[in-house]
This record gives C-alpha cells, sequence and structure tokens, in this order.
C-alpha cells in the first residue's frame, strides 16, 4: 500500500489534488483509515494516477477524466481526440479575437509585406483546385473570393460556397510574416490567366501581401488587387476538413471511373424536395470491396441502418475535375457528415461536399 504522499510522488499529482478527485469520484483510495482518515492506495493505482495527471494538464474536463478511467484504450483514444478538436477550435478562436483587438488598438508600426515565390505551375494548379467552390451569393460578399493562407513555407488556397469547400497548398521560399489574405475572386482569375501565360505555367510567381492588397508577378508582368475587407470562415472546424479524422469509411477509387458512373445516361439518381423544389441527389455507399458505388431508390427503402450519403451530383463531378485523374479518397462519415474527396499523392489537397438528408 501507498501513502497518499507517495502516490503523489510518484504520478506528478499534489496531494491536494488527489483529495479533490477522490470527492470526485475519479480516483478513490483502495482503502480510508477509519481512526486517522489517511488514505492509502495499491501499486495498481500508480498508472491510472498517471494519467489523471497527464489529462489534468492538458485540461480535459473532470467528466472526461473519469471516464476514461473507465473505458478501453480506444475509448480512451476517441475523448483525446475529441479534447484536442476543443483545444484547436479554442485556439482559432482567440486568435481570432486577439487579431481583433489588434484591430481596435491600431497598428504598431508599419506592417511588414509578406512575400512568397513559388513555381507558376503548382499555384496554377493549386487554383484549379479550388476555383469551382468560389460562392457568388451577394448576400455573402465573405465568400466571393478565395483565402490565400500564407504559413512559413507556403500558401494555402481556400473556397467555399457553404454547399461545398475546396483546399489546396503550393509550396514556396516565404519572406515576412505569417499572413491571411481574402483576394477577390476577379483577382484570382486574372492571376490564373497571367500564371497561364508564363512559360506554359513553370515561370516563378511571385506573390506580395502589404497593407491590404495583393499582387503576383510572372514575367515582367503584375496583376493587383485591394483585399476583401471580411473574415473567411474558419474552415478548419468543418468536418472533413481536416486529414485523419478517423471518418467511418475511407474508400479508393478511381477518378475516371465515378466520373463515368455519374455521367452514364443510366446513373441513378433520388428525387428530393428541397426549398420547394425537386433535386436530383447522388447517394453513394460503399460497395463492400473498398470502394464506392452509386444507389437508387430502391435500395433506400426499408434500409434505414445501410450506410450512404447524399450529394449533389453537379458538386461531386467538380470535384473529381478539380482533383484530377488518378486514385481518390472518399471519407464517408455518416449520412449526415460532408464528404471528404482526397487525392491519395497530396494530403493537402481536397474538397468537401455537403450532404443532402434523404
Amino acid at each position: 500500500m501507498r501513502s497518499i504522499g507517495e502516490l503523489a510522488r510518484a504520478s506528478g499529482l499534489t496531494v491536494s489534488a488527489l483529495r479533490f478527485y477522490d470527492s470526485a469520484g475519479v480516483l478513490a483510495p483502495a482503502l480510508v483509515d477509519p481512526t486517522t482518515g489517511y488514505r492509502w492506495y495499491t501499486g495498481d493505482q500508480v498508472a491510472p494516477a498517471r494519467l489523471v495527471a497527464g489529462l489534468r494538464r492538458v485540461g480535459m474536463p473532470v467528466a472526461e477524466i473519469a471516464a476514461a478511467l473507465r473505458v478501453g484504450p480506444a475509448q480512451v483514444h476517441r475523448l483525446l481526440d475529441a479534447h484536442l478538436r476543443r483545444l484547436e477550435d479554442g485556439l482559432a478562436d482567440a486568435r481570432r479575437e486577439l487579431s481583433r483587438i489588434r484591430d481596435l488598438i491600431g497598428p504598431e508600426g508599419p506592417a511588414a509585406a509578406t512575400r512568397v515565390v513559388l513555381c507558376g505551375a503548382d499555384l496554377a494548379a493549386a487554383v484549379d483546385a479550388v476555383r469551382f467552390a468560389v460562392g457568388a451569393d451577394p448576400d455573402l460578399p465573405m465568400l466571393a473570393g478565395v483565402l490565400l493562407d500564407v504559413d512559413e513555407d507556403g500558401v494555402r488556397l481556400v473556397a467555399t460556397d457553404r454547399h461545398r469547400l475546396a483546399a489546396a497548398r503550393a509550396g514556396g521560399r516565404v519572406d515576412g510574416p505569417a499572413a491571411r489574405v481574402l483576394a477577390p475572386v476577379a483577382f484570382v482569375d486574372e492571376a490564373r490567366a497571367l500564371l497561364g501565360a508564363g512559360a506554359g505555367g513553370a515561370a516563378e510567381a511571385r506573390l506580395t501581401m502589404d497593407a491590404g492588397t495583393v499582387s503576383l508577378s510572372v514575367a515582367g508582368r503584375t496583376v493587383r488587387a485591394d483585399a476583401l475587407p471580411y473574415d473567411f470562415p474558419d474552415y478548419r472546424r468543418l468536418p472533413g476538413a481536416t486529414p485523419g479524422n478517423r471518418p467511418a469509411h475511407r474508400l479508393t477509387v478511381d477518378a475516371e471511373a465515378l466520373r463515368a458512373a455519374l455521367t452514364s445516361a443510366d446513373a441513378p439518381v433520388v428525387s428530393r424536395r428541397h426549398d420547394g423544389a425537386e433535386l436530383a441527389v447522388t447517394v453513394l455507399g460503399p460497395d463492400g470491396r473498398g470502394g464506392v458505388r452509386l444507389l437508387g431508390a430502391d435500395e433506400l427503402n426499408g434500409r434505414e441502418d445501410a450506410f450512404r450519403v447524399g450529394v449533389n451530383g453537379g458538386y461531386l463531378l467538380q470535384a473529381l475535375d478539380a482533383a484530377g485523374p488518378g486514385q481518390l479518397l472518399l471519407e464517408l462519415d455518416g449520412p449526415i457528415a460532408p464528404l471528404a474527396v482526397r487525392r491519395s499523392d497530396d494530403a493537402d489537397a481536397f474538397s468537401v461536399l455537403m450532404p443532402i438528408r434523404l
């Protein structure tokens, strides 16, 4: 048996913390002396106490710490994943709030420009991978552009119209601080035309973000625009937008074969009413061999437990075209979860389609 002080030293918890977790029903001592009230623990309780200490350090709620001691390893991993997502969401919220506070305070001095030198072909491919998802709703001006999110080794491009989202990345040499600019779609189209004109797309491209403007220079020609003055949605919070989120099904498909199935004259579709109009819905489900198949209306009736997801077939075709030929990964995580379309050779290039309720 170990005293509470000995368990504290062995686990990294303080004596007061052990008393708290006892009173909370998380980690009760094996024995409490009825005369002195001293708590005694067995050697087998050292490992659980160390687990509690680790979870406490990362700020996991007490109820979830208690649950982690009662369930198996697989369930503990799911608790850890959920807590990590909460921490990431909280950090993203804090960064946005701090950014707003900095705007209220005003600049501390002239902002440094951010410059990125990239391969023109890589940037052109990234634009092609996201352009189809740019929003066109005049009531949602914050979606009428492409987010350019520069970090230490390149730029990520993201576009969404609420119904689908696309992201891609182009690596490059970065000079200056990390920067995020919402580029107008007109600038994006002009930049793409410039990239296409530059030595077959192989020319060096220079992207510059400075004082609320964004510019791209290729082979001595430059296009420039003012950044859109809106907050772009935090795409990382959308289920399916983060690789490794352990979807229920990760299926390998041949892009050309799936495109052929979708465009076939006898491709099955399901009719559903949406906003008072009939909508043709493409329904996908696993084929039992690691791939995907299209489901017809007759296969949905009486099969409430079957796994399937409905999407806009036209949007899916656009996502396939943006991804290009070859093998793709489709991630299906339930009938009301987004469908993710990923390139098997590039984790940074993906599309996410919002589901249509069946």
